[in-house]
């Protein structure tokens, strides 16, 4: 109930905002989260898998309630009928009509079946608990997938407004050198070479859009948005999970990761399968019983009168039924069942130890990445204090023109190189925490 509050009352800012505001839309990871979760149609297929589960695993399906039948039926005879007796006279009679009506009610139950119905019924409450860890994955697939388009638009939003700045700069620097030149401080090489910047600034800002744009539809797609809709932004905010906490997921990652969690659900429904193979060495007993009504009506003949018989009543039984020997089949049933519980063991075995790698490998992944953004906000920290220092020495004619724009050449770089490895960084934690099972459970 509280998700449910809380998804409507998302959506209805959400919407609210679309229709009052002025200013273009932001759709923070909260709200997009809450959208992808209501209408992408991978997880609405896996959420109507569950209901399906739902419904096998109820007692409607366990096999443990009796059948109950109707039946009714009637009939009707019209015949000739000649009788010759060895003495006296033949009796020829026509259109001789006979009928009869009948109606029961039929009800039918297994007392006991060896057990087999209810391990049977204990499995398809595992199926269902399975099903439910079915659709956690596709819902943290199509997380970790929302989630790396979102901070793509956030990365490509941030590098256009680095962009914008640079070709201001750029288009500042083509003002200067023109001034220069008409003043005879330069030549009109330094003008071409800085009109040729002002284009390339001009080419890397389109290109950058285009992309932004783009990355926005694939975000559209994904929330269920109509494509060419009102324009939005997202929150470029990222912050990381200490690392305390993070240490403590990793430890409990096998208790959590819901690729394991499955498996162990497959073990117990295989382990169910054997036990109801091995319902078939017992015998079954079943109980039946019937309420009947009949009516028969007889035409008369040369030796008797016509008469009309009505009968009810009830009648029950129970029959138990052994099957001492089925020429193997359930013997082979049950190997083969113990033999998919050791494939189930063994494969637990085997992505146990790839989770662990894959968990190893993400751990030094993430940390690496972190290193490198923390290694870049410095770079971008001399780089900014070395492009400004050369912005002074350009407007003091100290440096050249091509100085100063390498300068800025450099601080684009690095500014662009500390977006890519922030998001690269907030990525990689995501997916250490799809693989510790706890995508779910955080605050992103």
């Amino acid at each position: 109930m509280e998700r449910s509050g809380k998804l409507i009352f998302v959506i209805a800012i959400f919407f609210i905002s679309n229709i009052f505001a002025q200013e273009e839309v932001v759709i923070t990871k909260e709200m997009a989260i809450a959208l992808v979760l209501e209408r992408n149609y991978g997880i609405e297929i896996a959420e109507n898998e569950v209901k399906i589960a739902e419904n096998n695993q109820g007692i409607l399906n366990s096999g443990y309630l009796p059948s109950v039948t109707g039946r009714a039926g009637a009939g009707y005879d019209l015949n000739d009928r000649l009788t010759e007796p060895e003495d006296g006279e033949a009796l020829d009679q026509k259109g001789i009509e006979s009928n009869s009506y009948n109606a029961s009610v039929n009800l039918n139950y297994t007392l006991f079946d060896g057990l087999g119905r209810f391990y049977n019924y204990k499995s398809l409450k595992e199926q269902y608990d399975l099903s439910k860890l079915q659709a956690r994955e596709t819902i943290e697939n199509t997380m970790l997938q929302l989630l790396t388009v979102y901070y793509e638009i956030a990365r490509l939003t941030e590098n256009v407004a680095i962009l914008e700045n640079v070709l201001e700069t750029s288009k500042d620097r083509v003002i200067r050198a023109q001034y220069q030149f008409d003043y005879g401080q330069s030549n009109n090489l330094v003008v071409l070479n800085a009109r040729v910047d002002v284009n390339n600034d001009s080419v890397n800002l389109l290109q950058t859009r285009q992309q932004l744009d783009n990355t926005k539809r694939d975000l559209n797609v994904l929330l269920d948005r109509q494509i060419t809709g009102k324009d939005f932004t997202v929150d470029t905010t990222v912050n990381f999970i200490p690392k305390l906490q993070l240490e403590s997921f990793i430890m409990e990652a096998e208790t959590n990761n819901v690729s394991l969690l499955q498996l162990d659900k497959n073990l117990e429904i295989t382990t169910y399968d054997i036990k109801i193979s091995k319902s078939g060495y017992l015998p079954t007993i079943d109980l039946s019983g019937s309420y009947g009504w009949n009516y028969n009506r007889s035409a008369a003949t040369a030796f008797f009168p016509g008469s009309r018989q009505t009968t009810d009543g009830i009648s029950g039984g129970v029959s138990l039924n052994w099957n001492l020997f089925d020429g193997g089949t359930t013997s082979v049933q049950t190997q083969n069942a113990k033999i998919n519980h050791e494939n189930q063991e063994l494969q637990k075995k085997q992505v146990a130890l790839g989770i662990r790698r894959d968990i190893a490998n993400a751990l030094g992944n993430y940390e690496n990445r972190l290193y490198i953004y923390k290694v870049q906000e410095e770079n971008v920290a001399t780089n900014k204090d070395n492009f400004e220092r050369s912005r002074e020495q350009f407007n003091l004619g100290r440096i050249t023109s091509i100085e100063f724009r390498q300068a800025q050449v450099n601080l684009l770089d690095a500014n662009t190189s500390l977006n890519l490895a922030k998001y690269d960084a907030k990525i990689a934690e995501l997916e250490l925490l799809q693989l510790t099972g706890q995508l779910l459970n955080v605050d992103l």
